[in-house]
């Protein structure tokens, strides 16, 4: 027998995205490093057709235009997506719920795809 032990990895904080009440879809700063995301990205955001029991997203991130991406937009060092109509459109209920997306890297047949974990928390109202 042969065990390969765990290694953890230390973290300042969580890969992830989350979605604002308007809609965009915002980045972490590590999310940030760890997709490698510039003024130059653009998103290809796709859901599992064959499970719609599967609410997480699958994102491939790419440099060049595309009619099936979304350009990545810059304020200040935040990076986000206009993702307000995808996300009407698939019934994510954004303004009454927190909708948070934890990242994680997959290899499928060589290329990288970027799994969104879904999360959800009810929006605290603010006083």
């Amino acid at each position: 027998m042969e065990i390969k032990f765990w290694k953890p990895t230390v973290s300042s904080g969580q890969v992830k995205a989350t979605v604002h009440q308007s809609g965009n879809l915002g980045f972490s700063s590590l999310a940030i490093q760890k997709l490698k995301l510039n003024e130059n990205s653009y998103v290809k955001i796709g859901t599992n057709s064959k499970n719609p029991k599967d609410n997480n997203l699958y994102m491939v991130i790419t440099n060049k235009e595309d009619e099936n991406a979304l350009k990545v937009n810059k304020a200040g060092n935040y990076y986000y997506l206009n993702t307000r109509s995808f996300f009407n459109e698939i019934g994510v209920d954004y303004v009454k719920k927190k909708i948070i997306y934890d990242i994680v890297e997959l290899d499928i047949d060589g290329n990288i795809i970027y799994k969104f974990i879904r999360r959800e928390l009810v929006r605290k109202n603010k006083k």
